[in-house]
């Protein structure tokens, strides 16, 4: 049997959960060497210019994803089909992406603001998800990132996040997702 054939097929089957090195290890019933070798075969095959396919590893596991120079080509279609996180939705994802597991009341706390409506739209979109209860009154949910949130900003797990740099002396709060400036002329 083709086993390079059998790990494409995985790793297309999982989609965005990935496969991790542990799981292509017991389904193939290879030892870790040998799964790292058809890893190896395999995006050696998705080099290929042809191709529009590669292996990433993300949020620890490896995915087939699409090549950063199709890139444009990526966005023209998602800018035609995809909905934009809005600023509040990207506030609430970077506080529970530096202080999970965090409940909706410290979330609020932090913002100043209801967040029950953010979060709703942040679980609906699989971007977080509710990992368990609080010891707190009411014992609220508990609140974490996702596998698709690390997929959506590249990232391998949240130790890649940057560094928050607070300067108590400065007045001024840095944006975390800086945006294209627009002319107000046009």
């Amino acid at each position: 049997m083709n086993l390079v054939g059998v790990l494409e097929g995985l790793l297309f089957v999982m989609g965005d959960e990935g496969v991790s090195l542990e799981d292509i290890c017991k389904t193939l019933e290879v030892n870790e060497e040998k799964a790292k070798e058809l890893l190896t075969i395999l995006k050696k095959e998705y080099e290929n210019e042809a191709r529009g396919l590669k292996i990433s590893f993300l949020g620890n596991a490896f995915k087939l994803t699409t090549k950063k120079e199709h890139k444009e080509y990526f966005q023209k279609l998602i800018e035609q089909k995809e909905e934009i996180l809005s600023q509040a939705q990207l506030e609430v994802l970077a506080i529970i992406a530096y202080n999970e597991p965090i409940t909706r009341i410290e979330i609020d706390e932090m913002r100043g603001i209801s967040s029950s409506y953010v979060i709703k739209k942040l679980l609906s979109k699989d971007l977080i998800k509710v990992v368990g209860k609080s010891n707190l009154p009411g014992k609220p949910n508990l609140y974490r990132t996702t596998s698709a949130f690390l997929d959506c900003f590249g990232l391998a797990s949240l130790n890649d996040l940057p560094d928050l740099i607070i300067d108590k002396d400065s007045k001024e709060e840095e944006d975390l997702f800086p945006h294209k400036e627009i002319d107000e002329n046009i």
